[in-house]
């Protein structure tokens, strides 16, 4: 069922020509139980007219609860779209939700994704351990099934990329920018299982970084010679994070290890000059979303002159990872 526009009565609500749509039992069984978290509304189908029904933070009772939920079950309850921002927020803490919710735009779903998984980042940031990096894995998983089954999906996400930096804004960016730019490079060839070790790659690449004390990553001026020396450590502490916590796998140690090492050698920990095309593409976009956000120490470039910049330097980053970033930047084809 698609979302349903009508006329209301007036004196029911303020806005007379609204758009709504239906909610389905499991999402209303994530709501909690005696407040919902947003206005309710449901079909009176003798005049084919959407009517409040329960005001959000109105306590329902048990017996109100199981009307509301038969009103569900007969595909009569509805949320008004203008409640999306409150419906995002609360459907980004059980992100499997979006799979089944059949009524969200496709705008709609990348702002819940964006939400979602970067206060996972964010969380696991905080507290690097076992339990908080598989909330954080399962929303991730959640983000592979819904790109995997169109990945041109992936469109809408990069769109709406972070323009401010943090740790976790950067991480998303770059998870979201680096599946956009793998299935550019590689439309086709690979299989599920590569491609959900990929997406945690990029996501993860910078996972050093929450090892670097924040005084010296968020610093709003140039760092000291020691203070770049424990900033060039990350990759090396990110390995060891990975491997702590079973991430053993090929492509989270190449996009860690490799997101720095440049094809000239004047790249680290290794200045290495031989690069894996993980390890190629996850640096164009960690250079790239650095570029175009808003540090600290530096405003943000605008999308053509970072590309530009990079397009300068692509001998350092190899021109297959680079050319359909560069092409998409400039023509707007995401």
């Amino acid at each position: 069922m698609c979302a349903t526009k009508t006329k209301l009565k007036s004196g029911i609500v303020d806005n007379l020509d609204e758009e709504y749509y239906q909610i389905s039992p499991d999402i209303l069984e994530s709501f909690p139980k005696f407040r919902p978290p947003l206005n309710l509304y449901r079909l009176k189908e003798d005049t084919a007219q959407i009517l409040l029904y329960k005001k959000q933070d109105e306590r329902m009772d048990k017996e109100t609860q199981e009307e509301v939920a038969q009103t569900c079950a007969e595909g009569n309850l509805f949320v008004a779209r203008t409640d999306h921002p409150i419906y995002s927020k609360h459907i980004a803490k059980q992100l499997d939700l979006v799979l089944v919710d059949e009524h969200l735009k496709e705008a709609e779903i990348a702002e819940v994704f964006t939400y979602a998984i970067t206060d996972r980042i964010d969380e696991f940031f905080e507290q690097p351990v076992g339990p908080v990096f598989t909330k954080l894995y399962n929303d991730v998983m959640v983000l592979t099934e819904y790109l995997w089954n169109d990945k041109n999906r992936a469109k809408a996400l990069v769109r709406r990329l972070h323009k401010e930096h943090t740790l976790a804004r950067h991480s998303y960016n770059c998870g979201v920018l680096g599946l956009w730019l793998f299935n550019k490079v590689f439309p086709g060839g690979f299989n599920r299982r590569v491609y959900d070790k990929t997406a945690l790659a990029f996501f993860l690449h910078d996972m050093g970084m929450s090892k670097i004390p924040a005084f010296i990553r968020d610093k709003p001026k140039a760092l000291t010679p020691d203070e770049h020396s424990k900033v060039n450590l990350h990759p090396l502490l990110g390995s060891k994070l990975a491997l702590k916590l079973g991430l053993k796998f090929d492509e989270m140690q190449q996009a860690i290890m490799e997101h720095h090492e440049r094809l000239d050698g004047s790249g680290y920990p290794a200045r290495a000059k031989q690069i894996s095309p993980l390890g190629a593409m996850t640096a164009v976009v960690d250079s790239y979303c650095a570029m175009t956000t808003t540090r600290p120490y530096a405003p943000a470039k605008e999308p053509r002159e970072a590309v530009a910049e990079l397009n300068d330097m692509k001998s350092k980053y190899g021109d297959k990872a680079l050319a359909p970033l560069f092409k998409a930047v400039v023509t707007g084809d995401w």
